[in-house]
């Protein structure tokens, strides 16, 4: 429990709903780079709202810096000021006339002075490689250029911990690749990073962790490990990365030249 954030033995259910989660316990560490895994409607988007104080556990605790967090408002400001959410859609997240104004409104809210809040909002936005779009209007952009946007307004914050909610999705193959670019150089300068995803592929080729939702529990492991693990994957209903197949039959041609 000495990480940034924690979960300790924490359980959710929704209202006269089933139970979502019983139990779990983890940790995020400065520089993570970590996968959360689970299969549509496993309970990955709920896990973020957990961490990131937008859903209350019904059993266990929200630890911050190893400090419990309570529903003070002093507390909720601490975690807002260190935690940062982004959300699938952009456009559910989006609120400023400009790209600029949106990527400010986060560090103007924290009443910091003009000086500091323009450095964040320039720093956020070269980041993500949208300076150019500074003075757009955000719904004239395309939909991957709005999804930069989004994650430029957590960014500027400046965050101890950046979760982000199926931020590969709906994205042409070349903006994945510069996304998870850029969350790998934030992870490389002590933010921790958690990326919600479905897609077993992005986990294997980013992630150095991850954690693999299933059965209300939450597994954690080496990336490469858990997506090795059949079981496991067929018990969270999901298929082996492409990279860990074309490993496993090139170990199988090697190993066993009869089968080819």
């Amino acid at each position: 429990m000495d990480g940034i954030l924690a979960l300790r033995d924490v359980g959710f259910s929704y209202p006269r709903g089933p139970q979502v989660f019983d139990g779990v316990s983890l940790s995020l560490q400065p520089g993570e780079r970590i996968a959360l895994l689970g299969a549509n409607g496993s309970g990955k988007t709920t896990l973020l709202r957990i961490l990131v104080g937008l859903a209350t556990p019904t059993t266990g605790a929200v630890l911050l810096d190893g400090a419990a967090l309570k529903s003070s408002r002093a507390d909720r400001t601490r975690l807002r000021t260190r935690v940062q959410m982004v959300l699938q859609e952009p456009d559910d997240q989006i609120v400023g006339a400009t790209v600029r104004a949106d990527v400010s409104f986060g560090p103007a809210n924290l009443g910091l002075d003009r000086a500091e809040v323009v450095a964040r909002v320039d720093e956020a936005m070269a980041a993500l490689g949208i300076g150019d779009l500074a003075d757009r209007t955000p719904n004239h952009l395309s939909f991957g250029e709005r999804k930069r946007v989004s994650i430029a307004g957590a960014v500027a914050m400046r965050p101890r911990v950046l979760l982000l909610d199926e931020a590969t999705a709906g994205l042409d193959p070349q903006a994945v690749e510069e996304l998870l670019d850029t969350l790998s150089a934030l992870a490389d300068a002590g933010t921790a990073v958690v990326l919600a995803t479905h897609d077993v592929d992005v986990a294997w080729t980013w992630s150095r962790e991850s954690l693999v939702l299933g059965d209300r529990t939450v597994r954690r492991g080496t990336t490469h490990e858990l997506l090795c693990d059949d079981e496991l994957l067929a018990g969270a209903r999901l298929t082996i990365p492409w990279g860990a197949a074309v490993s496993r039959r090139l170990n199988r041609i090697v190993l066993r030249p009869d089968e080819v």
